[in-house]
């Protein structure tokens, strides 16, 4: 797998590839949240691509506070070959370059097989609660 920046050509094979990973929610539009995305740090907008096909993505960010990784997905046919974790160690590099001094994401409460994951690659639950507030309607 080769790590790239998104480019809008990616567009739907990224969409696709959201949907196949359960991420996609009926109140956040893919689309939307990609123009968004490629208003803000795109060239943290991460694809994985294997023999020409988009096999992982993810939308990584710093604020100058905090690093986040938003919607890391790999297509269901391509999982166990480490190219979650591959991602994840690109996202690192890249807000390490950027000074950042620490990497925050979000996953569902409910989804054990993702808090493996990540506990696999050393980060643990934060004695937080993650509030929101939609300010735009999709």
């Amino acid at each position: 797998m080769q790590i790239r920046p998104f480019t809008p050509e990616d567009t739907d094979a990224v969409i696709e590839l959201w949907t196949s990973a359960g991420l996609v929610r009926p109140w956040n539009d893919p689309r939307k949240d990609i123009e968004r995305k490629l208003t803000v740090q795109p060239e943290l907008f991460l694809v994985g691509e294997s023999d020409g096909v988009v096999v992982a993505a993810a939308m990584v960010g710093y604020d100058g506070h905090r690093g986040w990784v938003n919607y890391l997905a790999v297509s269901p046919g391509s999982r166990g070959l480490d190219y979650g974790r591959r991602m994840m160690e690109e996202a690192e590099r890249l807000l390490i370059e950027l000074g950042c001094p620490k990497l925050n994401l979000q996953i569902r409460s409910d989804n054990a097989s993702v808090r493996a994951f990540y506990e696999h690659l050393g980060y643990t639950e934060d004695a937080a609660v993650s509030y929101g507030k939609r300010l735009i309607a999709d």
